[in-house]
């Protein structure tokens, strides 16, 4: 599986990537918005991707991608669909180091992102989540033709998040 933009290429985590999804998971906006995930080291990484990222490809079809750009084959950030049992919908999902932000990577990824799930995965509808303070996110979730739906918290949590659903769908189609 391999998705190409203009600039990137998206694909399957693999172990090897394991080193740059340490440097990912420990960003500090990584933390501040997603949450830490205690991974201190590449093993750690490796445990993880093994765990929470890779067995979402067998499981569902699809998963978290690591964004490349395509001529130099450099890993910048990740982006991809996640189903979680809680959640009606499945989700869209990015997330890039410092120095590629800014740069229109994240909205290049999630178009070609959305495009594969309606296309290639025949998905009708999309959802995605962000953590309140995160308006850089919801900015390009609404250009990405997301809505800000309601307030949410994850199971178990009192942490608030904000829900985004694609424009044609409204909060009651949401349990």
């Amino acid at each position: 599986m391999q998705i190409r933009t203009k600039r990137l290429t998206l694909c399957k985590f693999t172990i090897n990537d394991a080193p740059f999804f340490y440097n990912l998971a420990n960003d500090p906006d990584w933390i501040k918005y997603i949450g830490n995930r205690n991974i201190k080291t590449i093993i750690n990484a490796e445990k993880y991707l093994k765990k929470n990222i890779i067995p979402s490809y067998e499981k569902f079809g699809f998963g978290f991608y690591v964004v490349r750009l395509t001529e130099e084959n450099t890993p910048i950030g990740m982006c991809g669909l996640i189903k979680r049992d809680w959640m009606d919908y499945v989700e869209i999902g990015y997330a890039f180091l410092s120095p590629f932000r800014g740069k229109g990577y994240a909205i290049e990824s999630s178009i070609a992102t959305k495009k594969y799930a309606k296309e290639e995965l025949k998905i009708d509808s999309l959802a995605a989540i962000t953590d309140i303070d995160n308006e850089k996110s919801g900015n390009l979730l609404n250009r990405l033709g997301f809505k800000f739906s309601k307030l949410i918290s994850y199971p178990g949590e009192d942490k608030k998040c904000k829900l985004y659903l694609e424009d044609y769908l409204t909060s009651n189609d949401v349990n």
